[in-house]
């Protein structure tokens, strides 16, 4: 049994690192003018933090860039590839107000306040062919995440509650589930 794969090929992280990684040491407003001001400061960096006030849970993560704005508060970017719609706002919030709370109590290391939280979403409208290769054109769209604290550490006080209770029942249809047997059943055979 394979491991269930995970929801996105890997040209997709490809183009995500390479497009992320020519934004080092530079102005947003460089890749376009609708894009908050601020320098990239560092990107695909890991991010911990101390114990989430009121849980023993700790965010962990890989957040995509760190943006210095002119004020020396931070503005956190989570880049996608997809098409721009709104209700990613609502999708990504939490993991977004997750890497704020973490840069704001980090485990280790130096405290960074974060002003702001936002995506960045490219997808392709068009395509030319010069020079026998393909030029794809990706306009960036900016969609700001609210910076709503207290509805972050009332999801994470719920996300304790259920991880502190009794385990949910397993559904039949879930292959992480089975997966997740698959060792219990199959280890013998290697002793």
């Amino acid at each position: 049994m394979q491991r269930p794969q995970l929801p996105f090929p890997g040209v997709f992280s490809a183009l995500n690192a390479r497009l992320q990684g020519t934004l080092i040491d530079k102005d947003l407003r460089e890749l376009s003018p609708i894009l908050p001001e601020g320098i990239v400061e560092s990107q695909e960096g890991f991010v911990e933090s101390e114990s989430v006030t009121g849980t023993n849970l700790f965010i962990k993560g890989k957040y995509d860039l760190l943006v210095k704005q002119p004020d020396d508060t931070y503005l956190i970017v989570d880049f996608k590839i997809s098409e721009p719609h709104e209700d990613k706002i609502a999708k990504y919030q939490s993991q977004l107000l997750a890497y704020q709370y973490a840069f704001e109590h980090p485990a280790r290391g130096e405290r960074k306040e974060i002003t702001k939280l936002g995506l960045i979403i490219m997808y392709p409208d068009a395509v030319k062919f010069e020079n026998q290769q393909a030029v794809i054109n990706f306009p960036p769209r900016w969609l700001e995440i609210a910076l709503n604290k207290d509805t972050f550490l009332q999801f994470m006080k719920e996300v304790h509650t259920l991880i502190e209770g009794p385990v949910p029942p397993e559904n039949s249809n879930c292959r992480w589930c089975k997966y997740r047997h698959y060792g219990e059943q199959y280890a013998h055979i290697f002793e």
